[in-house]
């Protein structure tokens, strides 16, 4: 199989369609041949709020194709205010999982990648603005009004995800009604090939109301019954659905290169418009359909007979449907006379029409398809509309699952979409590269997994102890190395060194103690104090550390080297004494540092003490090792890392650690964890316990160690010695929680003015009690932003908390109406906690607080605060 330098990699795809939240359930559903249509009772659309009346009309139809949850939200993972999150359009909620989801399957974490990952996305129409929103914001302030803009509109769904992912390619709208998850594809090929990005996010979202059927009428697109019947006699249209899909792209050849899981390469795209060439703004075009398909084979540079399926746009109306079909077999005809060979279909039949998600939809299903070789079933189909010639068009319509042969060559596919104003797009697909075996690894791999909550991780667990169970074959390095390069770290931890697939899976889903280490991330932000015995390995032992870990052998090589023994390292590892104890633990501890586990602080004891003063840097190499064959050297530098000393118990002072004596000699082990506690800093003994072995799984172990305690490890060392292999795997367990308005007015009747205002409760004698005043209102203003006054710290940056610059312009500017005083509207910028700011404004209106006593010295009054309280006075 052959590819090219324009040839672009999907590496990774997730969805939340309707009966699919994920891209797996989504295959299940394809597979199964299943319709994910919801019913709804009168009670259901009564209480969403349809009128009784609407409901009696025979011609409403109490079906829809919806997804649940569109009121929850996981706004702290993406560090969104409650008030923020409430009026954010759920659109950019959902895409906003569903974008990280995609990184998160592509097994990328952008703050631990090179290169620039761009994004091209758009949104339907938003309807929570219109019904939810509009009442309750129509008499809002300016500032409410901007909020509510930024909130909403379309504009910003592509720079919010580039925003709250720290994505830093380009960032790209893009809204041609249905076509537009396709044309945003076709840009991102286009933006790829061109080396505006290294990787793109591609993706479309489209949110209905909830719980809505409609109103059917005869000639639009809307179905009678809630079916999509495409290509079939009977079809009479389909019915708008709720989702979001998004792909991650990559040029093909680098992520070949780069160990990508590959679900299918797209090998050419083209985009259109019909212009005015047609009956009306609304109607399609045979011409203008024709003409993007052959330009899509044209760019792909592949023949219309070596495509075995085509993922139709497929609305299942009258005269859409035969209009396809036409534009198609003129396409194909420009290169082919053979009929029947071309399965066609249209997920439509499955999950309804997504507007602007549509495409989406039909690209993951194909690329599925393609990766699963397997052609699934387009619904509904029995008899030909009869304005459809499929006997002499090279199309069939796929009715049952099926294997996709390949004896005619590799497996392609071509994916429609034709959007409401004539922008029409086609893309080209091919099914993946194989795969090539892995190759043979570590024995033992380190997994790691981490949430924001102990419930989420356990969570986190569960599904990924089900997905190995479900999938023994898979890699186990590659699941290693996608857990620690492809996810972000949070604070709760788990981690595990496994031997196996299946006995990792055995682990996680008994939550086997003895195993699995956890912890939270920022109890101990002291970090470890490595605890030195030179204790030696067996010679089994080293001799797999140092064939397996390259920083274990770069380190092992410059004792060897320091020993005058250049190349011997191996040698000197197994022989017995003092020596290869010291090279074996000092090359433990800087594997560790390489990895990064950096100590804060040393404790040794016997030959332990010569690692520590290579460690330490108190040391030349040489003459550490000689300090562990029994020389004293002259002199010792002050270590670079704090060192417990052994006779004391203590930590060296820079005069101690000059001292031969504090580095030789007898000495009692120190009394480590009484002299650690209460500083944050924990004892990591690099030991084994006796009689466990002292290889690669005991180093594993202890990275574990540190890594659950808030270790920043870099994985990227870890691996080093591994081609680098990602694949799927269960991504982030959001813990979503409801923000939403519910509709209907929300108007009220204008309320009178407070007469009551901060200003008449100020008291000029008690310049505390006029702080605290001002104080209260702030965290009862800020509180409502943040979901409750127990969130208004007074100490923390509000900025770090979460808040926007324009939730506090508001919050001063009502502020200054309570007071009657102009505060400035930066004053959060300069002052940001709660409590700075107050202390500035009070001295700004001249309050400052009295003596405490008699003697005491009163507060400085500038003359900008005198000036103010001038004002104040001639005001009042």
């Amino acid at each position: 199989m052959t590819y090219s330098d324009s040839d672009v990699a999907i590496v990774g795809m997730a969805c939340r369609f309707p009966g699919a939240d994920s891209v797996d359930r989504f295959w299940d559903v394809l597979r199964e041949g299943r319709e994910t249509l919801t019913r709804y009772t009168d009670e259901e659309l009564l209480a969403a709020g349809v009128p009784a009346e609407r409901l009696a009309d025979p011609r409403y139809v109490k079906a829809g194709q919806t997804i649940p949850g569109v009121d929850l939200f996981d706004s702290e993972l993406f560090q969104f205010t409650q008030d923020e999150a409430e009026i954010l359009d759920p659109q950019h909620r959902v895409f906003l999982e569903c974008a990280l989801e995609a990184l998160e399957r592509a097994g990328y974490d952008p703050d631990r990648t090179d290169g620039h990952i761009g994004v091209y996305v758009g949104a339907g129409m938003n309807t929570y603005l219109l019904h939810n929103l509009g009442e309750r914001y129509r008499a809002a302030s300016s500032v409410d009004h901007y909020r509510l803009m930024l909130a909403n509109d379309k504009d910003f769904l592509a720079t919010r995800v580039s925003y709250k992912l720290d994505l830093r390619g380009p960032s790209v709208n893009i809204n041609t009604a249905c076509s537009t998850s396709l044309v945003a594809v076709h840009t991102a090929c286009l933006a790829l090939l061109g080396g505006e990005c290294d990787l793109a996010l591609v993706g479309a979202v489209h949110l209905g109301p909830p719980q809505q059927g409609y109103q059917y009428q005869e000639g639009m697109i809307f179905s009678p019954d809630g079916h999509c019947r495409a290509f079939d006699a009977d079809a009479r249209g389909t019915v708008i659905g709720s989702g979001a899909g998004a792909v991650v792209l990559k040029r093909l050849k680098e992520a070949l290169a780069d160990g990508d899981w590959i679900h299918a390469v797209i090998k050419g795209s083209a985009i259109n418009n019909d212009g005015s060439g047609k009956t009306g703004y609304t109607a399609p075009s045979i011409a203008g359909q024709a003409a993007v398909i052959a330009d899509a084979q044209e760019v792909a540079d592949v023949e219309p007979d070596t495509i075995g399926y085509v993922e139709a746009h497929g609305t299942g109306t009258p005269l859409g449907d035969p209009i396809e079909v036409a534009a198609l077999t003129e396409a194909f005809r420009q290169g082919t006379d053979r009929t029947g060979y071309c399965a066609l279909g249209s997920v439509k039949t499955n999950i309804g029409h997504l507007d602007t998600a549509a495409g989406m939809a039909g690209l993951i299903k194909t690329a599925l398809m393609l990766e699963h070789r397997t052609l699934v079933p387009s619904l509904h189909f029995t008899s030909p509309n009869p304005d459809i010639d499929f006997a002499s068009s090279p199309f069939f319509v796929s009715t049952a699952t099926t294997e996709w042969d390949d004896a005619e060559g590799p497996r392609r596919a071509g994916v429609s979409s034709f959007g409401i104003g004539g922008t029409n797009a086609h893309v080209i697909l091919q099914e993946p590269p194989a795969r090539t075996a892995a190759p043979r690894g570590r024995d033992r791999e380190l997994l790691v997994l981490s949430a924001r909550s102990e419930a989420a991780l356990k969570q986190a667990a569960t599904a990924l102890a089900r997905h190995l169970k479900l999938h023994p074959d898979l890699d186990l390095g590659a699941v290693a190395q996608t857990l620690g390069l492809g996810r972000r770290a949070h604070s709760h931890r788990l981690a595990l060194v496994a031997r196996g697939t299946r006995d990792a899976a055995m682990a996680l889903a008994l939550g086997d103690e003895e195993r699995l280490r956890q912890g939270v991330a920022g109890r101990e932000p002291g970090g470890p104090v490595f605890v030195l015995t030179a204790t030696g390995a067996d010679p089994a032992d080293s001799a797999e550390l140092y064939g397996s870990v390259s920083a274990y052998r770069s380190a092992a090589d410059a004792c060897a080297t320091a020993l005058g023994r250049p190349g011997e390292a191996a040698t000197v590892l197994g022989e017995a004494g003092p020596r290869a104890a010291f090279v074996h633990e000092y090359a433990l501890a800087a594997t560790l540092v390489a990895w990064g586990v950096t100590p804060a602080g040393l404790a040794a004891e016997g030959t332990g003490l010569a690692v520590a003063a290579a460690l330490a840097e108190a040391l030349p190499l040489a003459d550490a090792l000689a300090l562990a064959d029994g020389t004293r050297p002259a002199r010792f530098a002050p270590p670079r890392l704090p060192v417990v000393s052994p006779r004391t118990g203590r930590w060296m002072t820079e005069d101690e650690s000059r001292l031969a004596d504090a580095w030789t000699g007898p000495a009692a082990p120190p009394a480590l964890d009484a002299l650690l506690d209460g500083t944050g800093r924990h004892a990591a003994r690099l030991a084994p316990a006796d009689g466990e072995p002292a290889g690669t799984a005991h180093l594993l172990t202890l990275a574990a160690d540190q890594w659950v305690l808030g270790a920043d490890l870099d994985f990227a060392a870890v691996h080093a010695d591994s081609e680098v292999r990602r694949v799927p795997l269960p991504t982030h367990r959001f813990e979503r929680r409801r923000h939403w308005v519910e509709p209907g007015a929300h108007t009220t009747a204008p309320a009178p003015r407070d007469t009551d205002r901060l200003v008449d409760r100020l008291d000029p004698e008690d310049p505390r009690h006029n702080a605290g005043l001002i104080t209260d209102y702030l965290v009862e203003e800020i509180g409502k932003v943040l979901g409750g006054r127990h969130l208004a710290a007074l100490d923390t940056n509000l900025f770090d908390l979460g808040l926007d610059s324009l939730v506090l312009i508001e919050v001063v500017a009502k502020l200054g109406e309570e007071l009657d005083f102009e505060v400035p509207a930066t004053s959060f910028v300069e002052f940001p906690t709660i409590r700075t700011f107050v202390d500035n404004l009070t001295e700004l209106m001249g309050f400052t607080p009295g003596p405490e006593s008699p003697g005491t010295p009163a507060a400085r009054t500038s003359r900008r605060a005198q000036r103010a309280a001038a004002r104040h006075h001639t005001t009042a």
